[in-house]
């Protein structure tokens, strides 16, 4: 599978709901860090996230990755995502996103999937308080800053 189909069948599969379809992409022990819910490893637990955590609170899904650059071993592509919330507060409001997702590869398939994500603007698009989105900026800030390759970077 070409880098671009793949990567189309990976937004496809999100957008149709198909959970099997996008854990099969993965290893069987591939990992997919998600921005807002953490790391869920293998493909079952992958396709739970589709199936069961991206749709508990979100409907009509739309994802593109544009310009991918890959060496065969990483892939980085830039991406546009968007859903229409069920949360009461944001009155079906669609959340957009860009970010840039980094995939490890072997042999065609995904080992690991990490994501740098602008969310700001999507929490202005579902009408967050202000006191909730310091919560979750704390949270990504602190899961930033307990990575390895942050570490030089405290002192």
């Amino acid at each position: 599978m070409t880098t671009t189909a793949m990567l189309r069948a990976f937004c496809d599969a999100v957008e149709q709901r198909n959970g099997r379809a996008f854990a099969e992409l993965f290893t069987e022990d591939g990992v997919y860090h998600d921005v807002f819910y953490g790391a869920f490893a293998g493909r079952a637990k992958i396709a739970e996230l589709i199936d069961d955590w991206f749709y508990r609170t979100a409907t009509d899904f739309r994802w593109d990755m544009h310009d991918p650059v890959t060496d065969g071993t990483t892939l980085y592509a830039r991406y546009t995502f968007s859903y229409k919330s069920t949360l009461p507060e944001a009155n079906g409001a669609r959340a957009m996103f860009e970010g840039v997702a980094i995939m490890t590869l072997h042999d065609g398939q995904i080992v690991s999937y990490h994501e740098v994500a602008n969310t700001a603007l999507a929490f202005v698009d579902l009408k967050f308080a202000p006191e909730r989105i310091a919560k979750i900026v704390a949270r990504q800030g602190a899961e930033l800053k307990a990575r390895p390759e942050m570490q030089r970077h405290l002192k």
